[in-house]
């Protein structure tokens, strides 16, 4: 059985680590990673294909920096020409980025299998581009693997039973459980980076916050004062960098650092008090390593990480953000990682694929 694997960011990168890690080890799989170069920087790709063991990619596309038309555009294009070169059996797509977006759509016109990972998270803010990717990519879908109950319900009340095509709608778990367990003991310290103790760990890149002036205003803001009480330490998406340089903001008081691998960024998590950021992949690996979050966004798929007491909502108010720091300490917390599965996701989605 081929399958062809669609990457391009961050998140898709550790996800990939722990599936692709377990397709491995059947003889009868065959993966064809495609990376899109949808994260273009070194630091930002490269690094993860090369600490967590994951196959280079066997098709580069180099595709990058353009808007969400362009970008997705030419991802449609390019992919396309390799489904129908490789002629893979499945293609698997995680998330809800233009990567993931652009192959769920290049397969479902060549009628090419297609199973979605984290299939069902729902913002119910359509204002996001993550949002309509997401959506989309699980309508065309066969396998939809959703990593909560949550999730399931979602689905369900989309009606999912009743789309064509027969979709099949699986609870695996979360594949970036098994990640956080499996390199937790990899983690190493960034070079060069200089922490005191009780520092706060912070990342921002989501565009509804970086392209909105006064969000980016309100969160540096309340950075800055929470920059009197403890360390934050800043790991700066290339994209952000240069949007913060090019406004008036001040972050001297903060310790900005360049994006880190993830064995860096899970040490960096280990070793903090608290994670501030709008980050998805960032709220579950803080709940994981039994960090509480103040998420700097309107809403969360991850719903139940907030229902547990463990999550945040501040947005991009400094006040409510400084709130929530205030009393995030506390706050009596539920680190059940039973939400999330037992850090079987990959084997029950690699055997899905092979059963269907």
């Amino acid at each position: 059985m081929k399958i062809v694997t669609i990457l391009g960011a961050r998140p898709q990168f550790i996800k990939a680590g722990t599936v692709s890690r377990e397709i491995s080890k059947n003889s009868a799989l065959r993966e064809i990673i495609v990376h899109t170069g949808q994260h273009y920087d070194a630091n930002m790709s490269d690094v993860f294909f090369d600490e967590m063991n994951i196959p280079k990619p066997c098709h580069n596309l180099g595709i990058g920096g353009n808007g969400h038309g362009a970008m997705t555009g030419q991802m449609l294009e390019q992919i396309e020409m390799i489904l129908l070169i490789e002629r893979p059996d499945w293609v698997l797509v995680y998330g809800d980025t233009n990567s993931t977006l652009a192959g769920a759509l290049a397969a479902s016109k060549l009628h090419i299998k297609i199973a979605h990972i984290e299939a069902g998270l729902r913002s119910f803010n359509m204002a996001m581009p993550e949002e309509i990717n997401r959506i989309l990519t699980d309508r065309v879908s066969q396998l939809l693997f959703c990593p909560t109950r949550t999730a399931i319900d979602n689905l369900s009340k989309e009606g999912v039973d009743h789309w064509s095509g027969d979709p099949t709608c699986l609870l695996v778990g979360d594949v970036m459980q098994d990640g956080a367990f499996y390199y937790s003991n990899l983690a190493k310290k960034p070079s060069g980076v200089e922490t005191q103790n009780n520092f706060v760990l912070c990342t921002i890149h989501r565009a509804e916050n970086t392209d909105d002036i006064g969000r980016l205003t309100g969160i540096i803001n309340a950075l800055n004062e929470v920059s009197q009480q403890r360390q934050v330490v800043l790991p700066l998406h290339p994209r952000t960098r240069k949007i913060l340089a090019d406004s008036d903001l001040d972050t001297s008081q903060l310790t900005v650092i360049s994006p880190v691998g993830y064995l860096n960024m899970i040490w960096l998590i280990k070793n903090s008090a608290c994670i501030f950021t709008d980050s998805g992949g960032l709220q579950k690996e803080a709940f994981f390593f039994e960090k509480p979050c103040i998420t700097m966004r309107d809403e969360t798929e991850w719903v139940e990480l907030v229902d547990s007491g463990v999550n945040f909502l501040a947005g991009a108010d400094k006040e409510k953000i400084l709130a929530a720091f205030e009393g995030v300490f506390s706050i009596t917390k539920n680190y059940n990682q039973a939400i999330y599965g037992s850090g079987c996701a990959s084997q029950n989605i690699v055997e899905a694929l092979i059963n269907y």
